[in-house]
């Protein structure tokens, strides 16, 4: 019989957001959000607690969450800030085990199995890295402790903030199936309602259902939902992972629409691009161009090399000609982005704790 694992999800509260209160008085207690500003499309990156409360969540525009909460604070981000106490949790980790996948600059699954501590329960480990983490950072943490990895996630997010959950093997058929299937992790808004309109509506519902009508309808993730209905997950964590694209993209605060300032944001982005390229030591045999309309309208064009772009000039020649292949004409510009894949795989192994 082989051995049950003991996974830890940790969860940073709120994290940009926190550390803004932290870091300054006049903010605690008050509605926050870390992003762009209202009047320049902003978007909202992280939002306090204060401020959920109006209905306020990562993703919304700044301007529709000013609409909900007139005074609310809007912070700029200070990843530098967020990237060092990001590296200090992880050093809080490594007392523990070596054995832990960031996911997030916020977040980690941690395999405390066989822990260097030797302490037997994985309850009592994910306790004292909480303790630890306040200590040190003045930062609240919330924690899920179970079986697997899609557990421990879903425990983490079952008392927050500042809460721990544990998922025992007796109990994670019973919690997944009364689970609303709107909650599981891997399910998102619209597969949800996909489900709800086929008659899933929880777990229970979910794990009624054969792999072969899942597979029908859902493609490969079927096999992910039919497994996490009987509460499994084989997945390690993964201390390493392979980065398999990197990109760079400015959403503009006004809309370009002559070919000068489009080429130019252009260059500015391919620079930004390869700057990334040089920082993780590889290149990329393909390019992918992406532009957004005003209307939202989002248009793709990629091309794939046989020698992988690592300069400059590569990238600007090719990203314009990428370019030159989209109707620009009468239409206007919000968002432009490049990215590169089929990276030079030798030199992707990489510790992901950081955004670019």
């Amino acid at each position: 019989m082989s051995q049950i694992r003991k996974i830890i999800h940790i969860d940073m509260d709120a994290f940009y957001a926190s550390v803004e209160q932290r870091d300054n008085p006049k903010y605690r207690g008050k509605p926050l959000v870390v992003g762009g500003s209202a009047n320049q499309r902003g978007v909202v990156s992280a939002a306090s607690y204060e401020a959920r409360k109006f209905g306020i969540h990562s993703a919304m525009p700044s301007k529709l969450a000013v609409a909900k909460c007139p005074h609310l604070i809007i912070v700029r981000p200070r990843f530098d800030i967020y990237q060092e106490i990001s590296a200090q949790i992880h050093n809080i980790f490594k007392r523990y085990t070596d054995i832990f996948e960031p996911v997030a600059l916020d977040e980690a699954y941690l395999d405390v199995t066989a822990n260097k501590q030797n302490i037997p329960y994985a309850s009592t480990v994910a306790r004292l890295i909480r303790k630890e983490i306040f200590q040190e950072t003045k930062l609240t943490a919330s924690a899920g402790v179970s079986i697997n990895k899609f557990l421990a996630k879903m425990a983490s997010g079952a008392n927050k903030p500042n809460g721990m959950t544990v998922i025992l093997p007796e109990q994670a058929q019973e919690f997944v199936e009364k689970l609303p299937i709107e909650k599981f992790h891997g399910i998102g808004k619209v597969t949800a309602s996909k489900m709800k309109k086929l008659g899933i509506h929880n777990g229970a519902n979910l794990k009624e259902l054969k792999l072969e009508f899942l597979v029908r309808h859902f493609g490969k993730a079927g096999n992910y939902y039919y497994n996490i209905a009987r509460a499994e997950d084989n997945r390690a964590v993964q201390p390493n992972r392979i980065r398999k694209s990197i990109g760079a993209e400015n959403s503009f605060a006004k809309d370009l629409s002559d070919e000068t300032s489009i080429l130019r944001e252009l260059e500015q982005i391919a620079l930004t691009l390869q700057k990334r390229l040089e920082k993780h030591q590889t290149s990329g045999r393909t390019i992918t161009l992406k532009v957004k309309f005003s209307d939202y309208q989002q248009i793709t064009r990629s091309k794939t090399v046989t020698v992988s772009f690592s300069n400059l000039n590569a990238i600007i020649g090719s990203a314009k000609a990428l370019l030159s292949s989209i109707q620009l004409e009468n239409r206007s510009i919000r968002l432009l982005g490049l990215s590169l894949s089929n990276l030079d795989s030798a030199k992707q192994t990489i510790q992901l704790s950081l955004f670019e």
